[in-house]
């Protein structure tokens, strides 16, 4: 995919903040702290379009990003460990799953987990609920470059047998290398289809 231009849009809490429902979306789930910016910051060629920061849970609102002036990556906050009150966190469930539910222009998720971890009870939950409201779903794993390629193969068979998925549904990345950077804008365009 060539980028030619990614603007941030909009931050949201509730639906009447989402920018008006007329491009296709995908949005990007994860922990806290997974690499989720670094990894759409990679995508679309830009160093800074999305805060990156080392604190998790920095991301607290919906972010809405324009990509092409034909389709918007829409940025959703981390869940698990957050440094944030707990009455924050207690927000952002119903916050994300709302927007899940209801977001007509919605084509799938790019759900990210951290290749060095073992898919804990957040993630295995979080695929298990969009497959039982069929949202159609892209599994990577970040931080590939901080494993040799034999502890990369090792983790994602675990993670596929966790999961009960074949291999080709794991997407391996590094937002530092780009490895799986194209495995990735393939699997997108796929989702969004004819819509680009």
């Amino acid at each position: 995919m060539l980028i030619k231009s990614a603007e941030f849009v909009t931050s949201a809490t509730q639906p009447s903040q989402y920018p008006p429902a007329q491009l296709p979306e995908i949005a990007f789930a994860g922990r806290s702290n997974v690499g989720k910016s670094s990894l759409i910051n990679t995508l679309v060629n830009r160093k800074h379009l999305v805060k990156t920061s080392s604190t998790p849970g920095r991301t607290q609102l919906i972010n809405f990003f324009e990509i092409n002036n034909q389709f918007l990556f829409v940025d959703l906050p981390g869940y698990g460990y957050a440094k944030v009150p707990l009455s924050v966190r207690r927000k952002w469930g119903p916050m994300i799953e709302t927007y899940l539910r209801q977001r007509i222009t919605l084509k799938g998720v790019v759900a990210i987990m951290d290749i060095r971890r073992k898919p804990g009870q957040e993630e295995l939950d979080l695929i298990h609920w969009l497959n039982h409201h069929a949202l159609s779903s892209i599994l990577v794993l970040t931080k590939a470059d901080k494993l040799s390629k034999t502890k990369q193969i090792n983790q994602q068979n675990a993670f596929t047998k966790e999961f009960d998925i074949d291999k080709s549904k794991l997407i391996i990345f590094s937002a530092k290398t780009r490895q799986g950077k194209k495995n990735l804008w393939f699997a997108i365009e796929k989702l969004l289809g004819n819509d680009v």
